[in-house]
């Protein structure tokens, strides 16, 4: 009999974990993070890295995988995901996969058939020289031309997804689209329960804001400012993460905080919206609206109560 797995996704600053923790605690459950910023060591604050409070006790895998600097792909991602969830049910608890990462989260539930592909780092260089002289609508043409159907799904402005897909192609002579087989006549790996979590736009937004500015207090600026210090070069994929990017410049006095916060908030919210439009094509999903349901322990109720319907 497959695995039993809990599904808690939605987009980020929506309370996902602090549903799943809710979840975890009645159910007996262990969280696996599906958060692709998580994985990294050092960057807490801008990851919003649910703190030991914030957990209740329960365990939470798949954070602190790596350092900055190291690469960390999704076919890693899945492997060390399918291990966690393997170990949590072996000892007779209930796996939760809860994150906002779409990838993460479809090549677990899925098992898709990933790259596992090693990063060529002077063919890597190499691409993103061209993506700079060319541009990202020309340079995501030429993915185009090769792989129709991944193109589809990455936006031109996200040139290190263009540049990746171009890699896989380049190193393997099979386009990244033929990898992920993201067709939804897929059948789930394990007997899930998925629920995508929701509220008003504008809502979401507020809590979006709120959750910066908090961000700001509990010292995200500092945070930056470390990693920099310690030689962690803003070309790294971590670095290029919300909060990171666009904090460095300020770090480097080239620009003021208020503005970098702005902007900041505004990329988040347009993140928040990117990630609604990959979770609402996902078919296994119930949507939760938090907002109306009344708050994380209400929705949190219902999520069990669903989970132990017969």
């Amino acid at each position: 009999m497959a695995t039993p797995l809990l599904v808690i996704v939605g987009p980020t600053a929506v309370g996902k974990t602090a549903v799943a923790v809710e979840c975890s605690l009645a159910l007996g459950g262990e969280i696996v993070s599906a958060d692709s910023m998580q994985v990294y060591r050092h960057m807490n604050v801008g990851t919003a890295k649910p703190t030991t409070e914030e957990l209740r006790g329960v365990p939470h895998h798949c954070i602190d995988v790596v350092e900055p600097d190291e690469e960390y792909s999704v076919a890693r991602y899945k492997a060390d995901a399918e291990a966690a969830i393997a170990d949590i049910g072996a000892r007779g608890k209930l796996p939760v996969l809860c994150g906002g990462t779409g990838l993460y989260v479809k090549a677990v539930l899925y098992g898709l058939d990933l790259p596992i592909v090693a990063a060529d780092w002077d063919l890597r260089r190499r691409l993103e020289d061209e993506a700079q002289r060319l541009g990202p609508e020309q340079f995501h043409e030429r993915l185009r031309q090769v792989d129709p159907t991944a193109a589809a799904r990455i936006h031109p402005n996200n040139v290190r997804r263009v540049v990746r897909a171009l890699e896989v192609y380049m190193l393997t002579g099979r386009p990244m689209s033929s990898y992920h087989r993201l067709d939804h006549a897929l059948s789930p790996q394990y007997n899930v329960l998925a629920f995508g979590l929701t509220m008003p736009r504008a809502a979401l937004y507020r809590r979006i804001d709120a959750r910066v500015d908090d961000m700001m207090r509990r010292g995200l600026l500092d945070e930056v400012r470390w990693l920099l210090e310690h030689g962690y070069s803003e070309n790294l994929v971590s670095m290029k993460g919300l909060g990171y990017h666009q904090l460095a410049p300020c770090v480097r006095g080239e620009v003021d905080c208020d503005t970098a916060v702005q902007l900041l908030k505004r990329d988040t919210r347009h993140y928040a919206r990117r990630q609604f439009t990959w979770f609402r094509a996902e078919p296994v999903l119930q949507w939760i609206d938090v907002s109306a349901t009344g708050g994380v322990e209400v929705t949190a109720g219902a999520v069990c109560q669903a989970w132990k319907r017969p």
